[in-house]
């Protein structure tokens, strides 16, 4: 990127107040400016092509498209894309799957103006960005096993309100082996009953509720 010329940013969430302020940040200051928003995922895709931003700010949940599959997509047409997950959340399973999908930055809505543009700064200069208190909330669980693709099914049809035969039946297997999932959800994640295994599964990413 040129020196010469101010950090181009396309911004793409749905809260309207937010969207608001990021354009209000990024524009107050001489060497940034918001060149494109977007509040879904595909329109943002849409506008990644139209303005080719140095950097996109993305919200990890949008109407019509999760934030990791925005991310997936636009650095699958454009490798060198740098992205920062702008989220509310911070749970250790989608902060992993964000990095391992190519984010370069991943902020708390909750965080410091500063803390959002020096993000911007580090990103747009090839740096990765993973703030203090997200890196500390990721080694808690560094050591965990994981959920399979198949527990987080499992988990996702209990937070809708499934018993295990309906599970078995969604999933095309015997109620024998729901079981067997439910026991290493509750094992691996520490939780005493199906309530709590819920609780934490929202609270670390693994579903939303």
């Amino acid at each position: 990127m040129s020196t010469g010329r101010p950090i181009r940013v396309l911004s793409i969430d749905d809260h309207p107040l937010l969207s608001e302020g990021i354009a209000t940040l990024i524009n107050s200051h001489p060497n940034m400016e918001l060149t494109a928003s977007a509040s879904t995922g595909a329109e943002g895709i849409r506008q990644y092509r139209l303005v080719m931003p140095d950097v996109t700010l993305l919200d990890l949940r949008l109407p019509d498209l999760s934030g990791i599959e925005v991310l997936t997509a636009i650095r699958k047409e454009f490798p060198d894309a740098r992205v920062v997950l702008l989220t509310m959340f911070a749970g250790d399973a989608e902060i992993q799957r964000a990095l391992r999908a190519g984010a370069q930055g991943y902020l708390l809505k909750s965080m410091e103006s500063g803390q959002i543009v020096e993000t911007i700064r580090q990103v747009c200069a090839g740096k990765k960005r993973v703030p203090e208190e997200i890196a500390s909330h990721l080694a808690e669980h560094i050591a965990d096993e994981p959920l399979t693709e198949r527990e987080v099914e499992v988990i996702r049809h209990v937070s809708g309100g499934n018993r295990n035969r309906d599970i078995a039946r969604l999933l095309f297997v015997c109620e024998e082996t729901v079981k067997v999932h439910m026991k290493h959800i509750m094992e691996k994640l520490g939780a005493r009953d199906r309530t709590q295994a819920m609780a934490i599964a929202a609270r670390r990413g693994f579903i939303q509720l």
